[in-house]
């Protein structure tokens, strides 16, 4: 932080602002432009895209009251962008070979679109920055493959979870601990929470039915500790993570983990509802030197062997613009997947009694959930990742929080992510698991 405000502070005097690409126009995507427009120094929106062009029209507008021109050629953008500073449209593939563009930051949490657009972008040598922790966790180890041949970076978000936790690890190690648990602070969680359920909160703060019912039902985050953990290489206790209540402070939860169970497994990752000081997250690390544990308890961090480290905030994007200035102006990634066989995926569980035939709806729907399961065992009893779930249809009735199996589905042809699904087991085999 301390080095990135001062290098945009140097772009903005030098008159050579940071800019970005921005994929889509959502709720989230609408902050970060506002932040960007109005906050930060040194970077500039030069262009957004969106199915929806009126809506990322609006979306500019909404801050400065300005119309942003829609286009559709590759000419007409760079024209535009060099007459109007700023432009509007509907095909990804314009930010992406832009020589207007410096990044491309994704907001939309779109599994398929993402995947094309983020390869796109590999192509033309664009960094991305991704607020897509689904796409990420469906198939992370091989876009940063893809990302490292192609010479370019490929990066999750500050102020998203994942980013924050990611933050807090990198300054829990740099003082000489080792993280042993990454942990989000949950206020609610109910896997069979529904679009219909979500639609009165969704509504109250603008926001999508769908993503806060992925949010209530325990998907959004089952993607989020999946990115932490392919990440970090920790593992997660059981399915679904522990992710047990816990009303007090995190600096209690120290007491909740076996240390020699966390160093056999190497750490993992959770979550907890209802802790205090939410809804931020934690790291719970220890120290192997007496002397130094007993620096630690002199300053207030407990007798250990675990010790409490937290931000008691993520803010979303008001963090998102300073990620895209790490990656470009530094080469620094927030959050990496490891290029090896993930740790663990997300897996796709019925959320009410299914039939034969029904076509899976999106995350957030009213017919499945996502929880975390070790990576091996997904391979082994070829589980259905939640990431690859939308648009299939089911072979055999199935009921309540059963979790699919690849052989109940029938997948959509023509997919971008079943193949890129397909490359990432063919080049990472099954790690094997220690228990």
């Amino acid at each position: 932080m301390i080095l990135v405000d001062t290098a945009l502070r140097q772009r903005e005097q030098s008159g050579q602002p940071i800019r970005v690409g921005l994929l889509g126009a959502g709720f989230m995507a609408r902050g970060i432009i506002r932040q960007i427009m109005t906050t930060v120094p040194g970077m500039i929106v030069v262009a957004v895209a969106n199915r929806s062009v009126d809506r990322a029209v609006r979306a500019l507008a909404a801050v400065d009251g300005i119309a942003t021109p829609v286009v559709e050629t590759a000419d007409r953008f760079e024209r535009t962008i060099r007459q109007h500073g700023r432009v509007v449209t509907a095909d990804p593939a314009l930010l992406c070979a832009s020589p207007q563009v410096d990044v491309i930051i994704d907001a939309t949490g779109a599994i398929e679109y993402g995947a094309r657009t983020t390869l796109l972008a590999f192509d033309e040598g664009k960094p991305v920055v991704s607020m897509n922790a689904e796409l990420d966790a469906t198939v992370g180890p091989e876009l940063q493959r893809r990302a490292t041949q192609a010479g370019v970076l490929f990066t999750a978000a500050d102020g998203d979870q994942p980013g924050v936790q990611m933050n807090l690890l990198r300054f829990v190690r740099s003082i000489g601990l080792t993280p042993r648990v990454c942990g989000n602070i949950k206020g609610l969680q109910d896997p069979y929470r529904t679009p219909t359920t979500q639609q009165a909160f969704a509504e109250r703060w603008g926001q999508n039915a769908h993503m806060v019912t992925s949010f209530a039902d325990g998907t959004k985050i089952s993607f989020e500790q999946t990115i932490v953990a392919n990440a970090t290489g920790m593992s997660i206790e059981s399915r679904g993570m522990r992710g047990a209540a816990h009303p007090g402070h995190i600096d209690s939860l120290t007491s909740a983990y076996d240390i020699d169970q966390l160093r056999t497994c190497g750490g993992v990752v959770d979550y907890v509802v209802g802790a205090q000081p939410g809804p931020g997250v934690f790291v719970l690390a220890s120290h192997d030197d007496p002397i130094q544990q007993h620096y630690l308890q002199l300053y207030k961090l407990g007798e250990g062997p675990l010790y409490a480290f937290y931000t008691p905030y993520h803010l979303c994007h008001f963090e998102v613009p300073l990620s895209a200035a790490r990656a470009l102006l530094f080469g620094d990634a927030v959050l990496q997947a490891r290029m090896a066989a993930p740790s663990i995926d997300v897996v796709a569980t019925a959320k009410r009694d299914l039939k034969a035939g029904d076509v899976l709806d999106g995350l957030g729907g009213y017919m499945t959930y996502g929880q975390c399961e070790r990576h091996d065992v997904v391979r082994q009893q070829q589980l259905l990742p939640m990431g690859l779930a939308e648009g299939c249809r089911l072979t055999r009735d199935l009921s309540r929080d059963t979790v699919l199996s690849m052989a109940d589905i029938t997948r959509p042809p023509g997919r971008l992510i079943d193949e890129l699904r397909m490359s990432q087991d063919t080049h990472y085999p099954v790690a094997q698991h220690t228990p």
